[in-house]
C-alpha cells in the first residue's frame, strides 16, 4: 500500500508502478557473493540522516570490510563525514528536497548515479520510500538492492519492503537492514558520529564563559540550549512560550542559556534575546555546517526544541532532550534518549503527521496540538531531566 497523502499523487505513482513492472520483468540480479562494496542513500534532512544512524551502524557489523559509501544532500555533507562506519561520502541535492537552493532535477541526478556504475556496487540501500530515489538507486546498477515499495518505484527493487507508519522511523531502517542481511547485528558500542577536534574545540571557545560543566562549579549552572525555530509552520511552537520558558530556567535553575538556530533563524534569535535581556543569552545560531552545530549541542546539558533536525542531532551527540510535539507522531520520530521526554497535548485530531500537506484549518496560525503545549509543561519537564541528571555522572566532553 503507498503511504502518499495526495489522492492524485497516490494515482499518479500507482499508474508508474505498474509502467515499471512491466519494464523491469525481465531484470536478473547478479548472484549476491561477498559484499565488496555498499551505496547507501539517505537524501533527506538532517533528522533523516541522524535516525538512520543505527541501521547504517549495522551496515558495517555485518559488512565488517566492505566499502561503504553514503549519498546524502549536501546539507548533510559535513555531519555525514563524521559516522565511522561509513568510507566515502556522495552528494546528491534533489529538487524536491533542497531548501535554500533550488536543487537538482531528478534527470540530471539519474545521470549522476548511471556513473556510479563502474563502481560495481554489490548491494545498494534505499532508506527512504519514495519513487524517486528509488529510481536514482537503480541507475546506480548494484548486484541487488533493497528499499520501500511504499512510496512508489518497488519494482525497480529485488527487495521491497513495506514500510511501517506506527513504527519508529529508526526501527523501520534497521528492519530493513536486517531484512536484506537475512539477520540482524548483535549490540555495538561503536559511536553514531565522531566530533572532529577542530569542530569541538571551536565549539569549547563559543561557549567558553560557562563551559565547566553540569553541576559541578559552586554555582551549578547548566546550559541550556533553546532552539526557538519550528522549521516548518505547522510544527512552531509559538516563540513567546520558547522565551518564557527560557526566562523561568534562567531564574529558577541559574541557567545559561544557549540560542540556536540556522541563518535563517536570525529574527528568532534576536527576539529571543531580547525577550531574556538583561540576562546573558549566548548565541550559538548560524555555526555553519551542520557537524559545527553538532559540536555546540554537545556541551549543553538539555536542549529544548520542536520536532526538528538539531532535536535528532542532539540526542546523536547524547544531549538530553525535552521536545514540544504538535502534528508529528513521536512513535515515530521522538529521540530516545534515557532522560528525553516528550511535551505535547493529546487531541482526537493528533498526531495527524500531515507535515509537508496541513490541513487547511491549522495552516495561517499555530495549530491546536500545539496551541494547548503550556509554559508550565515544558518547564516541569525541563525540571525533571535537570533533576535527574544532578543523581547521574557528569558527561565526558566539557572540558
Amino acid at each position: 500500500m503507498l503511504h502518499i497523502q495526495d489522492p492524485f499523487e497516490r494515482r499518479l505513482v500507482s499508474t508508474a508502478d505498474a509502467a515499471l513492472r512491466i519494464a523491469t520483468i525481465v531484470r536478473r540480479s547478479r548472484a549476491a557473493g561477498a559484499i565488496r562494496r555498499v551505496l547507501l542513500l539517505r537524501l533527506e534532512r538532517i533528522g533523516d540522516l541522524v535516525m538512520a544512524l543505527p541501521a547504517i551502524r549495522d551496515v558495517r557489523a555485518l559488512a565488517p570490510d566492505a566499502q561503504i559509501d553514503l549519498a546524502v544532500g549536501s546539507w548533510n555533507a559535513s555531519l555525514a563525514r563524521t559516522i565511522p562506519t561509513v568510507d566515502r561520502v556522495e552528494t546528491l541535492d534533489a529538487s524536491w528536497l533542497a531548501r535554500e537552493e533550488p536543487g537538482v532535477p531528478l534527470r540530471r541526478l539519474l545521470g549522476d548515479a548511471w556513473g556510479w556504475r563502474s563502481r560495481r556496487y554489490d548491494l545498494a540501500i534505499n532508506f527512504e520510500p519514495d519513487i524517486r530515489s528509488n529510481m536514482i538507486l537503480a541507475a546506480a546498477g548494484a548486484g541487488f538492492s533493497a528499499g520501500w515499495r511504499s512510496g512508489g518505484g518497488g519494482p525497480l527493487l529485488d527487495l521491497a519492503l513495506a514500510y511501517d507508519p506506527s513504527a519508529h522511523t529508526t526501527a523501520n531502517a534497521r528492519r530493513l537492514i536486517a531484512e536484506t542481511f537475512g539477520r540482524r547485528p548483535p549490540d555495538s558500542a561503536r559511536p553514531l558520529v565522531v566530533i572532529p577536534d577542530a569542530a569541538a574545540a571551536a565549539a569549547a571557545d563559543r561557549l567558553r564563559p560557562t563551559s565547566s560543566g553540569p553541576f559541578d562549579s559552586a554555582q551549578g549552572r547548566p546550559m541550556i540550549g533553546v532552539h526557538v525555530s519550528g522549521g516548518r509552520p505547522i510544527k512552531q511552537w509559538e516563540p513567546a512560550r520558547f522565551a518564557e520558558v527560557a526566562r523561568r530556567v534562567a531564574d529558577q535553575w541559574g541557567a545559561t542559556v544557549v540560542a540556536t538556530g540556522g541563518a535563517g533563524d536570525r529574527p528568532l534569535v534576536d527576539a529571543l534575546r531580547r525577550a531574556l535581556a538583561p540576562r546573558t543569552v549566548i548565541d550559538a545560531s548560524g555555526t555553519g555546517e551542520v557537524v559545527d552545530a553538532a559540536a555546540v549541542l554537545a556541551r549543553l546539558d538539555l536542549l529544548v526544541t520542536g520536532d526538528t533536525g538539531p532535536m535528532h542531532l542532539a540526542s546523536a551527540v547524547g544531549t538530553p532532550v525535552v521536545a514540544v510535539f504538535g502534528p508529528s507522531d513521536p512513535a515515530r520520530y521522538m529521540t530516545t534518549g534515557p532522560l528525553d521526554r516528550i511535551v505535547r497535548v493529546d487531541l482526537p485530531c493528533s498526531p495527524c503527521n500531515r507535515i509537508r500537506r496541513p490541513p487547511a484549518r491549522c495552516s495561517g496560525h499555530t495549530p491546536d496540538c500545539l496551541a494547548g503545549v503550556t509554559v508550565d509543561a515544558v518547564y516541569d519537564a525541563i525540571s525533571a531531566v535537570l533533576e535527574e541528571s544532578r543523581a547521574r555522572v557528569p558527561r565526558a566532553g566539557r572540558s
